[in-house]
């Protein structure tokens, strides 16, 4: 009876606007719980507006001083020629800082890559070891590296105003080898991303195509350098974040064995003793920001991004010195092995044409038949050569390593923001319940076995199911290897994903990463080295690139590498675990090679 008038009550003009009352306090929640995120985007575009126009005005009244000054070719300068110079006194680290300062701000009108400037950069100079190797280089950092009272935000609202108390480690070591970080740069949002955007900063663009993708997660430094705007960067890769950028924008990066350069413990040690309370220390803890601590299946890796390889050998001699493994002591003690980078003997190659899982566009497969080839003439030995099994690399390993929980670290870092369209539909689907996420994958197998198998490693699993997951990945890591060393290989050239991709379409194609991630999963050095360009028999062969699998990944990866004549192409270098000086050792011998048009400007 009560059922029935509640009903009846329900179901009239009463119901009808107490339905509305529940809508309207859903939007309304909805619309306070973003009101945060508001907010934190207004401040975080006018704190970076500030910060372009303290740069601009630095820039400006440094030019009104030393009008003679050759800007141009101060530019041009090869890092190695400029640090020659810097060390001999020709230049003055005052006109290198203030010239590259001037450039940055000129390539952030274009690019939107910069997110703030580190303005202290101009005490840091005249603090400055002179006999550091990096003595007076500006550096730019990806903006997930901790800098002393300045945000690391990833783009994600809830790190908006909560700046470093201390500098990382890796940002240490470079002062102490007489660098001068001047710029954080852009990354996308959370950095699970290989585009780069995001709510706070807006998006940035390909320096060579403002309709392109810099890549990501490293997309700044990407932007940045292509463009550049500063002669070396330092980025993150845990799928292929340093290499993305680099494919795309033209330039050199290397994605060190996982350890080789971590950067990510106490950064307070000097002179062998504590100098900060516990409390600091605690906080100071981990030097580089992260959306998820603690997983460990797939390495992330810190490494150097420039325009060439000798600025790339350059960075990594100077960051692996004493202060390093003083200052973090979990990295391995290895100096940089000088007689393996500059051996000239020639090398046992391995190359694949296609992994079988993202086909090449045809840029690609020409750019790594075109680098054989060349090897080839030069008296390398090339052996066919393909690790085992990589669709199950791919998702099981390497998706079911990162998203172990179901995603549900990455999303607390969601809560109440916007959410960026580079992050296509990951964050809605991470959202779905595993039940659904289970029935999804079920039904999607027979057509769709990438989506299928994405989703499907999406899920949370215990602790019992993860620890397995991390010895079948030591598994697959041993199989490969005994597959390189049954071949007797020294290095492995690779196709890289590239050109560079329609804004937003990373995001679409998940799948495409496969060239990348592989190396994460095994956590094997791999460095990306620009080789040729698109040409007009590239973009018309890309009518025919279907795809393996014909899925919506396959579609969007079509058509977002289309018009792209001029675009910068890649390939990629690998070699075992902690043979990063061999590794640029080749990428050098197919720089030498190949020698491409790299720079945009």
């Amino acid at each position: 009876m009560m059922l029935d008038e509640l009903w009846a009550t329900l179901s009239g003009v009463s119901g009808a606007a107490l339905a509305c009352c529940f809508v309207a306090t859903a939007v309304a929640l909805r619309w306070s719980a973003r009101r945060k995120a508001r907010g934190a985007a207004v401040r975080a575009r006018q704190k970076q507006k500030a910060a372009l126009e303290s740069m601009d005005k630095a820039a400006q009244r440094f030019r009104l001083q030393n009008p003679d000054l050759d800007s141009e070719a101060l530019l041009a300068l090869p890092l190695p020629q400029l640090v020659q110079k810097l060390h001999s006194g020709e230049l003055c680290p005052r006109a290198v800082l203030f010239t590259y300062l001037g450039k940055a701000w000129e390539v952030n009108k274009e690019t939107n890559c910069v997110t703030t400037y580190l303005a202290d950069c101009e005490t840091q100079l005249s603090q400055a070891p002179r006999q550091g190797l990096l003595y007076g280089v500006p550096v730019s950092l990806k903006e997930c590296f901790s800098y002393k009272g300045q945000d690391s935000t990833l783009g994600l609202s809830l790190n908006e105003g909560v700046p470093a108390e201390c500098d990382s480690v890796m940002v240490q070591v470079l002062k102490l080898q007489g660098a001068v970080p001047f710029v954080h740069t852009n990354v996308p949002q959370s950095m699970f991303s290989y585009d780069c955007s995001n709510p706070l900063f807006g998006q940035t663009t390909n320096p060579w195509n403002s309709s392109k993708s810099p890549g990501g997660s490293s997309g700044g430094e990407g932007a940045i350098i292509g463009a550049g705007g500063s002669p070396l960067g330092l980025g993150t890769d845990i799928g292929g974040s340093i290499r993305f950028p680099s494919s795309f924008c033209g330039i050199c990066g290397l994605k060190p064995t996982g350890n080789r350069l971590r950067g990510s413990l106490i950064g307070i040690l000097l002179g062998g003793r504590v100098t900060a309370p516990l409390a600091l220390v605690s906080k100071c803890k981990i030097g580089l920001k992260s959306c998820v601590y603690g997983q460990v299946a797939v390495q992330a890796s810190v490494g150097p991004m420039a325009r060439d390889v000798e600025s790339l050998a350059l960075c990594l001699r100077a960051l692996l010195c004493e202060d390093m493994f003083r200052l973090d002591p979990t990295v391995p003690p290895l100096p940089f092995k000088e007689e393996v980078y500059r051996s000239s003997q020639p090398l046992r190659v391995g190359y694949y044409e296609t992994d079988n899982y993202t086909m090449p566009t045809p840029a690609m497969k020409r750019a790594l038949l075109e680098t054989k080839q060349s090897l080839e003439a030069a008296g390398h030995t090339l052996v066919p050569f393909l690790p085992s099994n990589i669709p199950y690399a791919m998702e099981t390993l390497s998706i079911g390593g990162l998203l172990s929980d179901g995603g549900v670290t990455l999303l607390q870092n969601f809560k109440g923001d916007f959410v960026d369209h580079c992050l296509g539909d990951l964050i809605l689907i991470l959202k779905l319940p595993e039940w659904l996420k289970g029935l999804l994958a079920f039904l999607l197998k027979p057509l769709f076995p990438r989506l299928s198998a994405f989703l499907s490693n999406m899920r949370s699993r215990p602790a019992g199911k993860l620890w397995e997951l991390q010895h079948e990945i030591e598994v697959y890591r041993n199989s490969v290897i005994a597959q390189w060393r049954a071949l007797d290989l020294d290095v492995l050239l690779t196709p890289m994903l590239g050109p560079a991709m329609n804004l937003s379409d990373p995001g679409k194609a998940k799948g495409a990463v496969s060239y990348t991630m592989l190396y994460n999963c095994l956590d094997f050095p791999a460095g990306v080295v620009p080789v040729t360009t698109v040409t007009a028999e590239d973009e018309a062969q890309m009518e025919h690139c279907r795809g393996y699998f014909g899925d919506m990944w396959d579609k969007v990866l079509q058509k977002a590498m289309k018009k792209s004549l001029g675009l910068p192409v890649a390939v990629q270098c690998v070699t075992l675990p902690w043979q990063e000086e061999l590794c640029l050792r080749f990428m050098r011998e197919v720089e030498r090679l190949m020698t491409p048009e790299k720079q945009p400007f």
